[in-house]
């Protein structure tokens, strides 16, 4: 995974489950202000881990009317099973601990 073509950090965040659904949950390290963060949220590039050890590059994003979105690209879990790309509202994110929990929403709209 290489970085963003804008020099953007790109900042860990591990999945609780093998894939994204409505109520998975993210945590993201490396943010500077969790707090901050959870009240007005800005654009992050993610290397999500999923817990089946697959490591994929998504991008957290403010989507005007769609409010916070995570935009993930189409990839295969380790079993095998192929993910399209997705997006997904972030519809909650509260600081927990030194980190940034994001909770999954619905697809959002393209």
């Amino acid at each position: 995974m290489s970085p963003p073509s804008d020099g953007a950090a790109v900042l860990a965040a591990r999945c609780s489950h093998t894939h994204l659904f409505p109520g998975a949950r993210v945590l993201v390290e490396g943010v500077p202000d969790p707090a901050a963060f959870a009240v007005a949220p800005h654009p992050l590039t993610l290397a999500l881990r999923f817990t089946d050890g697959v490591l994929t590059e998504a991008d957290l994003v403010t989507d005007g009317a769609a409010g916070t979105v995570l935009a993930v690209p189409a990839h295969t879990t380790d079993a095998g099973t192929a993910i399209p790309d997705h997006r997904w509202s972030v519809p909650y994110a509260a600081a927990e601990g030194d980190a940034l929990r994001l909770t999954i929403g619905r697809h959002a709209p393209a």
